[in-house]
C-alpha cells in the first residue's frame, strides 16, 4: 500500500507491485488472512476494483485516490472493529470522494455498494419453451380452466425470481395449438404481447413457426422486441431470416448467444419453405463460435432442437451440438416436451422445458474474475421450476383480457352437426366404457379421421377419458375435446404386420385372462386405460381366455388378406403412443428388435392436434355433418359365458345389489369379474 500511495513511482510498477500481493494473498491466502485479517479483504477487493476497468491513466488514477482514502480513513481511526460498521459502508464513506466521477464505465453506486459484483457474478437465465398458445391458464379446445401452466403463470414465477444479472429466453413453438392460429393476423399476436410484456431478451423460432408460411412469421417476427435468432434459416435470395447469434453486456459479462431451429423443418413444412435453404446447426454454431469464442465470457446455446436425433438427421439433436461446441457453457434445448432440469453432455449443462407452459427453466452460471480482470465460469447449476404452484401475473392477464374472451367465443361455435344418435353407446355395466369391451362409432371416428390426414392403412387410438361421448345435436369446436381428451398431436409411423402384432398383443394385455364361471369381463389393474388401443384398418379377433402374448387370432386386412409378418404399411397413433411405447424399447420391443420407422411428426401440425383434426373434418371434409358409424371390425371372444347369468350379473349391477371392485388408481378398470357363484345367492 505504501508504494501505490508514492507519487514517485510510475503507474505501471504499481500494478506489478498489487499483482504480486495478490498472487501472494491467492497462494497463501489462510495464513495471510490470519496475520492481516483487516487488511487482506479490502486489498483483494480494491485489487479486483483496478483490474475491473480499461487500464488508461485517468481510471488508474481514480482507482489510486480510493486507495489514498482509505489510508487516511484508517489513519484516522475508521476500521469496522473500532466503528461496528460494515466493509461495504467503510469502503463506501473512504471512497466517496474519488467515486463521485465514473470510473471506467462504472456507475459510483456500483464500485461501493455493489463491490463484490465486480469480481463475482451470479449469471441467471430463465428460459421458457414450447408454450404452444398457452397465453392464459385456459383450454381453449375444451373451453374450460387449466392452470397446470400458462405464459401468465410463468410471467409471475419470472417476475419472482429475476434479478439485475438475468437472462430470459424462449426457445419457441410459440404460435401453434391452443386456438393461437386465431390471432396471425392481429397487429400483435397474444404470445408476443406476453413476452414483450414480461422482457424476453431473445426468442428463438421453433419448428411450428413455420406451420402458417414464411411471410406470416415474418409479420409475427416483426412484432417481437425480443432479440430474434435463427441462424440456420435462408431466405431464397441468400438473407437470414434472423441473425445466428448476438453478444449480451451484463455486469461486465459478455454473453454469446447463439440460437437454431432444428433442420428437419424441412420435412414438416416443405412447401412453406420452398426456396429457402435450411442448414446444420451444428456447422451454424462452429461458425459461430470461433468467431466470438475469444470476445465472450459465456456461450448460450437457445435452440429448438431435443436431446437426440430425428430421422437419423445429424445435428438435429444438441447432443451432437454439445459434442462437437464443447465450448457451449449451456444449451437450453426444446421440441421434446420433457422436462429435463440438468443434462450433462460432453461438459455442457443441458436444460429443456415441458410445453404449454408447465415449467420455466432456472439457470445460474458463477464467474470470478482471474488477476487480469478476465471473467471464468467457475460453476453451473440448473432446476426446472413448477409452474402450476404460481398463480398467474393480474397485469398481463389484464393485458390480454381481450384475446382470451375472443378464444372463449371461438370455443363455442358451432361447427356441424350429428345426426343419427350418439357417437359411443350407453354403458351396459356403469363403471365399463363400452368402447373397452366392443366396437364404437367414437373410436372408429377418431380413427378414421386419424387415417384421412396422415393416409395411413392403420389406425389406432385409445379412450382418453372413461367418460368420452358425443351426443346427438349441434357439434361445437369445444365439444372435440369430450371425445378426445388429450392435446395429443398425430404422428405417422411405418411399420411391418409382426410390429403390428406386438403392438397389438401389447395392447390386449389390458384384460384379466377370462375363467370358467366369470360372467364379466376383468382388467389388469396395473394397466391404465388409456394404454388399451382400439385398431381400425385391420379386422381381429381379441381372445380374453388366452394369456397376454398370444390373444390376437385372424388378423387380417378389411379385405379378407392375412396380415403377413413381412408387410409393411403406414400406422396413425398419436405422439404419446409413438414416443413412449413404439420408437423406444420399452413396454413392446425389446434391445435388438426393430423398431417402428418414425415417418412424419405433428400432421398437420398448421390446424394442431387431434383435437382440431377432429373439428377440421368435421367441418371441412364431411360439410359439417357426422353420423355414427361402425364397422365392428373387431370383437372380443373366448369369454364363453352364459348368456342369461350375464344379463343377470348386469342387471343385479344395475340394481347396486352386487358391486364391482374398485381399484385405488382410478384411471384402472375392475380387476375381479362377477361369477356364477356372486349370483347364485339372488
Amino acid at each position: 500500500r505504501d508504494c501505490l500511495l508514492s507519487r514517485g513511482l510510475g503507474d505501471v510498477y504499481k500494478r506489478q507491485t498489487i499483482k504480486s500481493i495478490y498472487e501472494r494473498i491467492v497462494s497463501e491466502e489462510k495464513s495471510f488472512l490470519s496475520e492481516n485479517w483487516r487488511i487482506c479483504p479490502i486489498l483483494r477487493e480494491i485489487f479486483l476494483l483496478l483490474v475491473h476497468c480499461k487500464t488508461g491513466q485517468a481510471s488508474f488514477i481514480l482507482k489510486l485516490q480510493v486507495l489514498r482514502n482509505l489510508y487516511q480513513a484508517e489513519k484516522r481511526g475508521i476500521t469496522m472493529e473500532q466503528n461496528k460498521i460494515s466493509r461495504r459502508n467503510f469502503l463506501r464513506v473512504a471512497g466517496a470522494s474519488a467515486t463521485a466521477a465514473a470510473m471506467g464505465g462504472l456507475a459510483p453506486a456500483a464500485s461501493a455498494a455493489g463491490i463484490k459484483d465486480l469480481w463475482s457474478m451470479d449469471l441467471q437465465i430463465l428460459a421458457t419453451s414450447d408454450t404452444h398458445g398457452k397465453f392464459d391458464p385456459w383450454d381453449y379446445a375444451a373451453n374450460k380452466a387449466d392452470a397446470s401452466g400458462s405464459v401468465a403463470q410463468q410471467a409471475t414465477a419470472i417476475k419472482e425470481n429475476r434479478t439485475k444479472t438475468t437472462l430470459v429466453v424462449d426457445a419457441g413453438d410459440t404460435i401453434q395449438a391452443n386456438s393461437a392460429e386465431l390471432f396471425l393476423n392481429d397487429d400483435v399476436h397474444p404470445m408476443i404481447a406476453a413476452q414483450n410484456a414480461i422482457g424476453y431478451d431473445i426468442y428463438v423460432t421453433g419448428n411450428h413457426e413455420y406451420n402458417y408460411g414464411m411471410a406470416t412469421l415474418e409479420k409475427v417476427l416483426s412484432q417481437q422486441k425480443a432479440k430474434v435468432l435463427t441462424g440456420n434459416v435462408y431466405s431464397p435470395e441468400g438473407k437470414p431470416l434472423a441473425d445466428g447469434y448476438t453478444i449480451i453486456n451484463k455486469g461486465g459479462v459478455k454473453i454469446g448467444v447463439i440460437g437454431m431451429v432444428t433442420p428437419n423443418i424441412t420435412r414438416w413444412d416443405a412447401k412453406n419453405l420452398e426456396g429457402w435453404t435450411v442448414t446444420n446447426p451444428v456447422d451454424e454454431s462452429r461458425k459461430i463460435i470461433d468467431k466470438i469464442k475469444d470476445k465472450v465470457d459465456v456461450i448460450l446455446g437457445v435452440m429448438h432442437m431435443d436431446t437426440d436425433n430425428e430421422y437419423g438427421v445429424y445435428g438435429s439433436g444438441v447432443t451432437d451440438l454439445a459434442n462437437a461446441c464443447p465450448e457451449f457453457d449451456v444449451i437450453v434445448a426444446a421440441h421434446g416436451h420433457r422436462s429435463i432440469p440438468n443434462m450433462m453432455i460432453n461438459g455442457v449443462l443441458v436444460v429443456e422445458n415441458k410445453n404449454a407452459g408447465a415449467t420455466v427453466s432456472d439457470i445460474h452460471i458463477y464467474l470470478q474474475r482471474d488477476w487480469t480482470g478476465k471473467w471464468k465460469v467457475k460453476d453451473r447449476t440448473s432446476e426446472n421450476l413448477t409452474i402450476k404452484d404460481y398463480a398467474p401475473d393480474p397485469e398481463l392477464t389484464a393485458l390480454l383480457a381481450e384475446y382470451d374472451q375472443r378464444a372463449k367465443d371461438d370455443a363455442v361455435t358451432p361447427i356441424g352437426q350429428l345426426v343419427g344418435g350418439d357417437l359411443a353407446p350407453e354403458n351396459e355395466i356403469d363403471c365399463l366404457p363400452q368402447a373397452m369391451v366392443q366396437d364404437t362409432a367414437l373410436l372408429d371416428f377418431v380413427n378414421e379421421v386419424q387415417m384421412y390426414y396422415t393416409g395411413a392403412q392403420v389406425a389406432a387410438t385409445s379412450l382418453t377419458s372413461m367418460t368420452s361421448q358425443m351426443r346427438e345435436g349441434t357439434i361445437r369446436k369445444c365439444d372435440m375435446a369430450s371425445i378426445y381428451t388429450y392435446q395429443n398431436t398425430l404422428y405417422k409411423l411405418q411399420m411391418n404386420g409382426l410390429q403390428l402384432r406386438k403392438f397389438m398383443e401389447w395392447s390386449a394385455a389390458f384384460f384379466k385372462t377370462w375363467e370358467p364361471g366369470d360372467v364379466t369381463i376383468a382388467f389388469d389393474s396395473s394397466v391404465r386405460y388409456y394404454l388399451y388401443d382400439a385398431f381400425e384398418g385391420v379386422k381381429y379377433d381379441l381372445d380374453v381366455s388366452q394369456q397376454p402374448g398370444n390373444r390376437i387370432h385372424n388378423l387380417t386386412w378389411m379385405d379378407g388378406r392375412p396380415v403377413e409378418d413381412s408387410d409393411v404399411f403406414v400406422v396413425a397413433v398419436n405422439n404419446y403412443r409413438a414416443t413412449t411405447q413404439l420408437l423406444t424399447y420399452a413396454d413392446i420391443f425389446a434391445p435388438g428388435d426393430e423398431l417402428p420407422k418414425l415417418l412424419e411428426i405433428d400432421v398437420r401440425g398448421d390446424v394442431g392436434g387431434v383435437r382440431e383434426l377432429l373439428g377440421e373434418y368435421i367441418r371441412t371434409v364431411k360439410g359439417g355433418t357426422i353420423e355414427p358409424h361402425v364397422n365392428n371390425n373387431w370383437k372380443i371372444v373366448g369369454n364363453n359365458w352364459n348368456a342369461a347369468d350375464h344379463q343377470k350379473a348386469v342387471q343385479l349391477l344395475r340394481e347396486g345389489k352386487l358391486a364391482l371392485s374398485e381399484n385405488a388408481d382410478s384411471r384402472t378398470l375392475p380387476n375381479k369379474a362377477i361369477t356364477t357363484a356372486d349370483i347364485a345367492a339372488f
